[in-house]
């Protein structure tokens, strides 16, 4: 996710299968922890309780016990963004323990009716938890089938953040961080990924896409039903749909990728120019690193004032704003648009294992957006890494290490999207490269990719990683950037010095990195898109 940077433009910037996947895929929990969830799950007789894979930062997001396969999502959009859209979740997944209740994550919406296996199960609510009960226990190592009917409501109150997005002719989703549970039944964290199918129907005039490839279009009287299946595993933050008087626009990228944009009809014109630039962007980025991982990209530019800018896996979304508005620089633009097409690698393809693990995502991202930047724009990394350093102990003062990002203050479930993971996170890469060499670092970076393709991985996989790939004892140097409060001496530059965090910053100083200018533009999100979320 990236924050848009309204201010900032305006000046320069300085300088699978289920066999053998499922264990690598769930959260490990402290032993405590299980023990403590295994009583709740055997327990059928206590009260329903609200339960998580003990994410540090979102203790109940995600739930122990099972390991979703695939979602199946239908909606059905009734003409307007003001009222609740009827839906049917259906999930497929494996138990990895003896149930007697089922916990999903679901949050806003009327649950109608559930079902397990086809039979009809209790239900009720604990927390933002939907408590499953079937008529028989699960055994561990068991295939299940749930079927949830239930309402997907897009109005929420001041509290919410993220889920639908209400745009001037429909709805677009926003799930990041936590919030793919407000639209629909899930494991809604990015440990446990699994394969899609949604369908949307609407009144005709209409037009619905979703992540990943139509498979199907189906007309009926007056309404018309699309159906889109992605081809790799999705974690739930970045499931997307998008609703409206939309035009569809296709073209090639490379090796023959199929590339599809969704544009408001009446901007089609206008946002044409940037659209083309897709493909050399795409082109550039497998230069870095190998193969687009998808089976297809694309850009949705909602006609909606979001704050942000999100990589939903496969159909990045965008404000239209961000391309329409003059004040906004050719080279800025183009470098955010780089920054989503680069979490398509990381965060989407290789998704963190934990929330603690973001700076994985979004600092690889600020890292590809800089890097294009300087070699597309002439805009010096090394000027831009310079300014990260000066800041970076404010950010760690007030948002945490980069590895190690402050719990979100109540109400601000977004608040981990600060700069410390993006541009504070890309400081620590910049460090990286400087310690083990260039060559080093782009193989890791390769690597990375390849190996952990369509999986979750840790800051602890990437560094053992960095050793390997380097053949160098890395432990200490980088436990000391990512988990410093102070940031350590940049390898190569002993000049560059970091801002006392404790002086009060001259007027205007906030804003002297791009990073920096991104996030207090957070707005009514408080997301960062990457720095763009």
């Amino acid at each position: 996710m990236l924050l848009t940077p309204r201010n900032e433009a305006r000046r320069p910037v300085p300088g699978a299968t289920h066999s053998g996947t499922r264990s690598t895929r769930r959260l490990k929990m402290p032993a405590l922890l299980a023990v403590a969830v295994s009583t709740c799950l055997l327990a059928a007789s206590a009260p329903a309780t609200p339960l998580g894979v003990g994410d540090r930062l979102y203790p109940y997001l995600g739930n122990p016990g099972y390991d979703v396969e695939s979602y199946d999502l239908s909606f059905t959009y009734p003409g307007t963004n003001t009222k609740p859209l009827q839906a049917v979740t259906t999930i497929d997944a494996w138990t990895t323990t003896d149930l007697d209740r089922i916990n999903l994550d679901f949050a806003h919406g009327k649950v109608e009716s559930v079902e397990v296996d086809g039979e009809p199960a209790s239900f009720s609510s604990a927390g933002e938890d939907l408590v499953v009960t079937p008529q028989e226990p699960l055994p561990d190592g068991s295939w299940a089938r749930i079927t949830v009917r239930h309402t997907s409501d897009p109005v929420y109150g001041k509290e919410r953040e993220g889920g639908w997005v209400r745009t001037a002719d429909g709805l677009a989703m926003a799930n990041q961080a936590d919030a793919a549970h407000v639209v629909f039944p899930c494991n809604d964290h990015p440990s446990d990924k699994a394969m899609f199918t949604i369908r949307v129907t609407a009144p005709n005039g209409y037009t619905a896409v979703a992540n990943g490839l139509r498979t199907d279009v189906d007309r009926a009287g007056r309404t018309t039903t699309w159906t889109y299946r992605n081809g790799h595993p999705m974690a739930t933050e970045l499931a997307q749909v998008s609703i409206g008087r939309s035009t569809v626009l296709h073209r090639t990228g490379p090796h023959g990728l199929p590339l599809r944009d969704v544009v408001p009809t009446a901007h089609r014109e206008k946002l044409e120019p940037w659209l083309k630039k897709t493909p050399g962007q795409i082109s550039w980025m497998e230069s870095k690193l190998g193969r687009y991982p998808f089976e297809t990209y694309g850009l949705l530019m909602a006609d909606a004032a979001t704050g942000f800018e999100l990589e939903t896996q496969t159909l990045s979304l965008f404000e239209r704003g961000l391309f329409t508005e003059s004040a906004f620089p050719k080279w800025f633009v183009e470098s955010i648009m780089v920054h989503e097409l680069a979490h398509q690698w990381f965060g989407d393809s290789v998704s963190p294992r934990t929330w603690s693990d973001l700076w994985l995502s979004e600092g690889h991202a600020t890292w590809y957006e800089a890097l294009y930047a300087a070699e597309k724009a002439d805009r010096p990394l090394e000027a831009r890494m310079k300014a990260a350093y000066a800041a970076s102990d404010s950010w760690r003062a007030a948002g945490g290490p980069p590895a190690a990002p402050k719990v979100p203050a109540a109400g601000k479930k977004n608040g981990i999207f600060r700069p410390n993971v993006y541009d504070g996170a890309a400081l620590v890469l910049y460090a990286l490269r400087q310690e083990i060499g260039k060559s080093a670092f782009e193989s890791l970076q390769r690597a990375w990719v390849s190996r952990h393709q369509d999986s979750s991985a840790s800051t602890a996989d990437f560094v053992a990683l960095a050793e390997e790939i380097s053949g160098r004892h890395l432990d200490g140097f980088m436990h000391a950037w990512l988990y410093g409060k102070k940031t350590p001496p940049m390898p190569g530059q002993p000049e560059w010095k970091a801002a006392d965090p404790r002086k009060k910053a001259a007027k205007g100083g906030k804003a002297k990195t791009a990073a920096k200018a991104k996030t207090t533009k957070a707005g009514k999100a408080g997301k960062t898109t990457r720095t763009a979320k």
